[in-house]
């Protein structure tokens, strides 16, 4: 389910303070012009001291996912989807989100088959600037989380860098890292494998949105077991991780 874009006082003070320079914006033109104040705007100042305080059963966050055309940034792959889940706390929500993204380079076979997301399906898709900017709407300024989220953080921030010359300005939590870190013996590391551990049922795997269904619920498995070790709130987990 695609959510409504919303407006945005930051979207319209962007351009009104020219955030976009005008040179760009005759380029893009005016519709691209502003999704792309918008997206900067809401990459900026998500890193407010005062959410390291807040309990994670209360923590406002967007567990999400991106489908891509390879594994390699610098090599031309792309975002082929983006797929995102809010939840409130440990409660995951009905709020979804997934879009596709055209690819401006083939789709190989093998991403074909592991995907499902075929050429003419990218063909039909909205360009990326689009697609992200619907995708940033949604997670708005939630702290984000991903399992496995190196992959999943290199290939936003770089379509923010080559849409707006931005960077990912949200916290970024990661699963495998958190799971890991409770369970160091387990020697796991994948989504299925942690999964089969906490009893979460698999989906349908390597879809944008069902990979963050899954992982919101295994999210949710974590924090009791967080709970469990005196870990409240977000500044006490990036404590407990950062232990050796």
């Amino acid at each position: 389910m695609r959510e409504p874009v919303k407006k945005s006082g930051g979207f319209w003070d962007a351009l009104r303070t020219r955030t976009v320079p005008t040179s760009t914006a005759s380029m893009i033109g005016t519709h691209s012009a502003q999704q792309i104040a918008f997206i900067r705007s809401l990459t900026k100042g998500q890193r407010r001291p005062e959410t390291l305080h807040i309990p994670l059963t209360e923590l406002k966050t967007a567990v999400f996912d991106l489908e891509t055309s390879g594994f390699h940034t610098r090599y031309g792959d792309e975002i082929l989807s983006f797929g995102a889940v809010k939840m409130e706390g440990d409660r995951v929500t009905n709020e979804t989100f997934h879009a596709l993204s055209r690819s401006t380079q083939p789709i190989s076979k093998s991403i074909i088959d592991l995907t499902g997301i075929t050429q003419e399906m990218s063909d039909q898709a909205p360009p990326l600037v689009d697609s992200l900017h619907d995708f940033m709407t949604f997670i708005d300024d939630r702290v984000l989380i991903a399992h496995g989220s190196a992959h999943d953080k290199s290939f936003l921030d770089n379509a923010l860098w080559r849409t707006t010359r931005t960077h990912l300005g949200h916290r970024v939590l990661d699963t495998m890292m958190i799971a890991g870190k409770l369970e160091p013996g387990r020697g796991i590391t994948s989504l299925d494998d942690w999964l089969n551990v906490y009893g979460i049922e698999i989906t349908v795997r390597h879809h944008a949105l069902e990979d963050s269904k899954m992982t919101a619920a295994l999210w949710a498995a974590l924090i009791p077991r967080l709970r469990y070790k005196n870990i409240l709130t977000l500044g006490d987990l990036y404590v407990f991780l950062s232990k050796g």
